[in-house]
């Protein structure tokens, strides 16, 4: 299932959202394609997305959940990165 929590992250002047799967980072990527996200906007584990690309993926299917839903549903999923681990994997991901 793909999840949605609130823009309530500032970041250049916009408010963000985080944008995850609760099944597999392939059913991320290809909700990822359907909402036309740039792949510099995944963070190893989701998406950052904008109000307006929330509301479309909310528009496509996915479910909006408070934040820590989000991080509870990922976690418990085994997909939740540590910081070092996404940093490795926005590495191997950016040699692709």
């Amino acid at each position: 299932m793909i999840l949605v929590d609130p823009a309530v992250w500032p970041w250049r002047g916009r408010r963000w959202a985080h944008l995850v799967s609760d099944h597999s980072i392939d059913e991320l990527h290809d909700f990822a394609v359907d909402l036309r996200l740039d792949r510099r906007q995944f963070g190893g584990d989701h998406y950052d997305v904008t109000v307006e690309h929330r509301l479309a993926a909310i528009d496509l299917g996915a479910v909006a959940v408070d934040s820590r839903e989000l991080v509870r549903r990922l976690r418990a999923s085994g997909l939740r990165l540590t910081p070092q681990q996404r940093q490795e994997r926005l590495l191997a991901h950016r040699r692709l």
